[in-house]
């Protein structure tokens, strides 16, 4: 990336901890060119319960953890 131009965005990779338990890490920065091209480029990436996947937001932000998901229940009957 060049140096000279200022990055807008940070990559965050989520590495998984438990089945509902994440935690964001950065792994690298991004920015927008003059012709609209996102160029992204990561420094490292987790050892370990990494997901694949990479979320880059714009400097300043927090990035947004996936919502833990609850088990399927769709087989029970309902108690009353």
């Amino acid at each position: 990336m060049d140096d000279n131009k200022t990055r807008t965005h940070i990559a965050y990779a989520l590495r998984r901890e438990s089945r509902t338990r994440f935690t964001s890490l950065e792994i690298g920065k991004g920015r927008f060119d003059d012709e609209g091209t996102f160029h992204g480029y990561l420094d490292r990436l987790p050892i370990g319960g990494f997901t694949g996947y990479v979320q880059f937001v714009p400097v300043g932000k927090e990035p947004n953890l996936p919502m833990p998901q609850r088990p399927d229940r769709t087989g029970e009957e309902e108690e009353t």
